[in-house]
């Protein structure tokens, strides 16, 4: 997993990850502005869900435990005991991050095929 957190940060990985953030806030300004179409409340809803499910979960959970595990040598004793609270607790907020991701492409390709009153 120490190789996995170095490995991962890489230019196309945080194009995507912060990209997909970055436009998330661009379309919630338009959901607020009335500039998303007739369901503004399900695009602001799914904007929401990736920044704070995603992008905020990512940095106060995910990477201090991806830090603290760093730290350690696996090898050792204390590694084995970082390893152990790491592998339950980053699973927990990962599964977290999957939901709300989950519940983000759901309001927005709701917002997208809903049908709008005639």
């Amino acid at each position: 997993m120490q190789s996995i957190n170095i490995v991962v940060i890489n230019p196309l990985f945080m194009a995507a990850f912060m990209g997909t953030a970055a436009l998330c806030i661009i379309v919630a300004i338009g959901a607020l502005l009335g500039w998303s179409g007739p369901h503004p409340t399900l695009v602001l809803a799914g904007a929401v869900l990736y920044v704070v499910g995603n992008i905020v979960v990512t940095m106060t959970g995910n990477v201090p435990l991806n830090n603290a595990l760093a730290a350690v040598d696996p090898a050792s004793a204390e590694g084995a005991a970082v390893w152990a609270r790491y592998l339950s607790t980053w699973t927990a907020w990962n599964h977290g991050r999957t939901a709300t991701g989950l519940a983000a492409a759901a309001c927005f390709i709701l917002a997208w095929r809903w049908p709008t009153a005639a």
